[in-house]
């Protein structure tokens, strides 16, 4: 076996599997530990550690009485603390990322502001805001459903705009040009309501990762909050930070 990866062996040996178990169908079962050993040239310590990489990865699982098999890693649901040069909305990350991406608009309406949208979006009780609530979806099957709410007054043309296709934010920046500069991002854990249960193809009660996000401009001015509520099963949730103070 040749490979470009320089380092331990296993980080070469875990490389080349790597390209190995993406070109494979799912479920299929790898050669045993021996086999692999002898075709990697490697010992088992080193080859275990190579496939204990891919199975944190989610490229691979391990089932007791089976053997180890192909998987496919959950999919990233990529947030940047970073926002300041790029706020990205679900849509335009994984379409980037070659997903299929579907979108059912289940709600879109002008509604009175809710005490905790009102906080975030810092308006008065009972103000006019346009709720969106989209299920959406990565390759066909349901990922998360994500509430937005915008100050109604300011984006209007948000209650009725398509948005079973694109982007909230492309909207908000291509119609009102408007200054989404800085986010707030906050990621907690629900249960799944029996509603949500049902669209997003779960167990009532089940596990949720919810991610709340308040996009401001330039002046800190807040422009949309929403909070999305994603089965965890399909979903990761990534920061990238800058770290300074070296």
């Amino acid at each position: 076996m040749t490979s470009a990866v320089s380092g331990p062996k296993y980080l070469s040996v875990r490389e080349h599997l790597r390209r190995r178990v993406s070109a494979l169908p799912e479920h299929t079962l790898l050669p045993p530990e021996p086999v692999l050993c002898a075709e990697y040239g490697v010992s088992r310590i080193t080859l275990r550690r190579a496939v204990d990489g891919l199975v944190a990865d989610g490229h691979l699982v391990r089932e007791q009485g089976r053997g180890t098999y192909v998987t496919r890693p959950a999919i990233r649901h990529e947030y940047r603390e970073s926002f300041v040069h790029r706020i990205a909305g679900f849509n335009s990350v994984m379409t980037e990322q070659g997903a299929q991406v579907g979108t059912t608009v289940l709600t879109q309406r002008i509604v009175p502001v809710q005490v905790p949208v009102a906080a975030e979006l810092g308006l008065e009780p009972a103000t006019d805001v346009v709720e969106l609530v989209r299920l959406r979806s990565v390759d066909g099957t349901p990922n998360h459903v994500a509430h937005s709410f915008l100050a109604a007054t300011a984006y209007p043309r948000a209650a009725e705009e398509d948005f079973s296709q694109g982007s909230l934010y492309d909207f908000l920046r291509r119609e009102y040009d408007a200054d989404l500069a800085h986010a707030r991002i906050v990621v907690d854990v629900g249960t799944a309501a029996p509603d949500e249960a049902d669209v997003l193809g779960v167990i009532a009660g089940s596990p949720l990762l919810v991610v709340r996000t308040t996009v401001r401009d330039s002046d800190g001015r807040p422009q949309v909050h929403s909070f999305s509520r994603l089965r965890p099963d399909v979903s990761q949730v990534e920061f990238e930070v800058s770290v300074g103070g070296r």
